[in-house]
């Protein structure tokens, strides 16, 4: 009799626990420009970030930001993130066209993860490109990416977050890539001065190039 008391009890505790909450971070899509949408559709406030992989005030606010905005506002619902790529050189190019290659899922965990390991692969990169100058210069540009790619460390980075070698082929074959890439980043020069650069709710954030800048931006749009 107490066993199935307590067995009673149990389904009727585990038929009142509250449904897990929707994680948020999961909804990830691409858009016609090539830009990646993560986040709640229906979210109050839209931030948009334009991001160079060789910006070292990214990699900063990457860092900063990835607790606060991804794990908590964008998991939560609150925020939708629009990440637009801002190119700067050949290195942030080969970096954005690894990051591009990847499942969008994996978009964010990948970003991450570039910019984590920021000056070892563009030290690695730029040593390479210095004792290779004129072969890199008679290469077409898909054949300049890849050689950036392999010789940096960014392919390797890339294949710990599900970009292999064959789908890494596939990706970059495509001409589409890099002509989003490009055009992406006329668009982005055209609104902002520098890296990194951010909208909310399609406003253009004045004089912010970090965390600390652009949270109260954030929570006076909403996103508390």
């Amino acid at each position: 009799m107490r066993t199935a008391f307590a067995l009673a009890a149990a389904v009727v505790v585990m038929a009142a626990a509250p449904p897990a909450a929707k994680d948020w971070r999961q909804t990830v899509s691409i858009t016609p420009t090539g830009s990646v949408l993560a986040g709640n559709p229906a979210a109050k406030v839209k931030l948009v970030e334009y991001l160079s992989f060789t910006c070292s005030h990214c990699a900063h606010f990457a860092a900063e930001s990835k607790a606060p905005l991804h794990d908590a506002l964008v998991r939560q619902g609150k925020v939708q993130v629009e990440t637009r790529a801002a190119v700067r050189d050949p290195f942030d190019l080969a970096a954005w066209s690894v990051a591009k290659c990847a499942p969008p899922q994996r978009f964010t965990a990948l970003a991450g993860a570039i910019f984590a390991q920021q000056q070892v692969w563009t030290e690695k990169g730029d040593s390479y490109a210095q004792a290779n100058l004129d072969k890199l210069k008679a290469m077409a540009q898909p054949q300049q990416i890849r050689a950036v790619i392999d010789n940096s460390g960014l392919g390797a980075i890339g294949a710990q977050h599900g970009v292999t070698p064959a789908a890494l082929n596939r990706c970059l074959a495509n001409p589409t890539l890099t002509k989003q890439l490009v055009a992406m980043t006329d668009a982005a020069f055209k609104k902002i001065p520098g890296t990194p650069g951010f909208e909310v709710n399609g406003k253009l954030a004045q004089n912010v190039a970090s965390w600390d800048g652009l949270a109260p931006q954030l929570a006076a749009a909403g996103a508390k």
